[in-house]
């Protein structure tokens, strides 16, 4: 009792903390918005605009849309039609991921539909990596080619404890919810996935639970875990997966 306890006041502490810490060490300014240059330095081809398809943006516990803005305006400067860029906002934001991912269904539907694509790609954050995941595993998904995931709790996290609602619970590591997710293959054959990770994340407890069997991994110094939404390394990463660039 005296250890759980111990571990839940160390989680609450490094959290706290966490929240007070810039986004990237002193004197690093890779999150300050700006145009981004979609040129590849290092031989990886980018992306046209033809073979770009619609992004479906799914935020984290307890954000909304906007906590997704500055990853879509990236992506728009980086040659994302506007009309092809959209962040599902969820009617309860701490609920479940059940829930969520009949909504961000919803909204994948839509997308496809006013833009005449055939598929699309997400990118996924925090507890929406596993609201994606159970759409694409039990919803009746879209095609969807690409998926990124932003420091997604696969395998849960102690941190729930310090968080509430459905959501919470549900990230608690092996809880029904989780248990269920995990059983069989990460991911429907032909989807092709990333997780990216930070070295310093004290939301996503342990570490690795943040990566997926067989999925690559890139793991980025060192944004925190809101931070990873305004990191320019971690938004290189994503654009390029996108573009087909690995």
């Amino acid at each position: 009792m005296k250890r759980a306890l111990f571990a839940v006041i160390a989680i609450a502490v490094a959290w706290a903390v966490a929240s007070w810490l810039p986004s990237d060490p002193p004197g690093d300014h890779r999150d300050a918005p700006g145009p981004v240059d979609s040129s590849d330095s290092v031989g990886i081809p980018t992306g046209s605009a033809a073979s770009r398809l619609p992004v479906l943006l799914i935020p984290g516990w307890l954000d909304t849309s906007e906590a997704m803005d500055l990853l879509r305006s990236r992506l728009v400067e980086a040659g994302w039609p506007p009309d092809h860029v959209r962040a599902v906002s969820f009617d309860d934001p701490a609920g479940s991921n059940r829930d969520h991912a009949e909504e961000l269904g919803v909204v994948a539907r839509s997308i496809l539909r006013e833009t005449g694509a055939d598929s699309l790609d997400v990118v996924a954050f925090s507890m929406g990596g596993l609201a994606t995941r159970w759409y694409l595993l039990r919803g009746d998904p879209v095609p969807v080619r690409r998926v990124a995931f932003l420091a997604s709790p696969h395998r849960g996290t102690m941190a729930a404890h310090l968080a509430w609602g459905d959501g919470r619970d549900e990230m608690l590591p092996e809880s029904p919810f989780l248990d269920s997710l995990n059983t069989g293959p990460a991911l429907p054959g032909g989807v092709q996935a990333i997780t990216v990770r930070t070295q310093i994340d004290t939301h996503v407890l342990p570490a690795e639970s943040a990566t997926l069997p067989g999925v690559p991994d890139h793991e980025v110094c060192c944004p925190t875990h809101p931070g990873m939404l305004r990191d320019t390394e971690v938004f290189e990463i994503v654009r390029r997966f996108l573009d087909g660039g690995g």
